[in-house]
C-alpha cells in the first residue's frame, strides 16, 4: 500500500456537490503527515456554506489558518492558493505535486482539464499533472451522465488520468452518512497508495466475501 506513497498532494474543490467528500479526504491526508496544497473554487466555497455549517474564510491565507487549526495540521502543512496565484509550484512542472484530486470535480471542470483549458489554477494544475505523468483523480459528481460527459472521461483515462466517481458502496452495511462519505474517501486513498483505516477491504472480515 505505501509504494510510491505521495508526499506531497494536490487537493482542489470545484462545485459539484460532495463537500463533505473533500473535507474527509483534507483530514486524512493531514492525518498522513501529507504536505497539502489545497485550492476551492469560488463555487466550490458556495458548496462548503450550503452543504456545511462550517464558516470558511474565502482569501486564501485566512482559510490556510481556518483548516490547519481546525485539522491540527503541522506548520507549513497546508498551504491555500487562490485560483490567479500563477506563481504557485503547482503552477508549473518544476514544483508539480506527487499528485492531485479534484474532488468534487464538476462537469465543467472535468470539459476544461480534457481541452487542455489553462483559466485558473485549478485546471493548470491539473494540465500541469498530465503532461508530467503524475497522478490525477477527479471525483466526478453529475448525474446523469450526458455523452459529452463521458467522451471528455474516456479521454482523460486514456491519457491516464484516474476517474473516481462519487459512488459509495453498501456491502460494507453503512449506518450513516458518515459511512458512505468514509466509503469514497477510502478508495482515493487506496489510489494514492495512502494507507486507510475506513473501511475494511473486500473480504478482509472473517474471511467472508460480503
Amino acid at each position: 500500500m505505501n509504494n510510491n506513497r505521495p508526499q506531497r498532494v494536490t487537493l482542489a474543490m470545484t462545485g459539484a456537490s460532495g463537500a463533505p467528500y473533500a473535507l474527509k479526504l483534507l483530514e486524512c491526508l493531514i492525518q498522513q503527515d501529507v504536505q497539502i496544497y489545497l485550492m476551492v473554487s469560488q463555487p466550490g466555497q458556495v458548496v462548503l456554506s450550503m452543504e456545511t455549517d462550517l464558516q470558511v474564510p474565502s482569501r486564501p491565507q485566512e482559510m490556510q489558518a481556518f483548516f490547519t487549526e481546525k485539522y491540527a495540521a503541522k506548520a507549513d502543512q497546508l498551504t491555500v492558493f487562490g485560483k490567479d496565484q500563477w506563481t504557485a509550484p503547482i503552477a508549473s512542472g518544476s514544483g508539480v505535486a506527487d499528485a492531485m484530486v479534484i474532488c468534487p470535480c464538476t462537469a465543467g471542470t472535468l470539459s476544461a482539464v480534457a481541452c487542455g483549458g489553462s483559466n485558473h489554477l485549478i485546471e493548470r494544475a491539473a494540465d500541469v499533472s498530465i503532461k508530467e505523468q503524475r497522478k490525477l483523480i477527479m471525483v466526478v459528481r453529475e448525474m446523469p451522465f450526458s455523452a459529452i460527459h463521458l467522451e471528455n472521461m474516456l479521454k482523460l483515462a486514456r491519457l491516464g488520468v484516474v476517474i473516481m466517481p462519487a459512488n459509495p458502496g453498501f456491502y460494507h452495511q453503512p449506518q450513516s452518512i458518515n459511512d458512505l462519505v468514509d466509503f469514497v474517501v477510502a478508495r482515493i486513498l487506496e489510489q494514492l497508495n495512502i494507507q486507510q483505516e475506513l473501511v475494511q477491504q473486500w473480504g478482509s472480515q472473517d474471511g467472508d466475501n460480503k
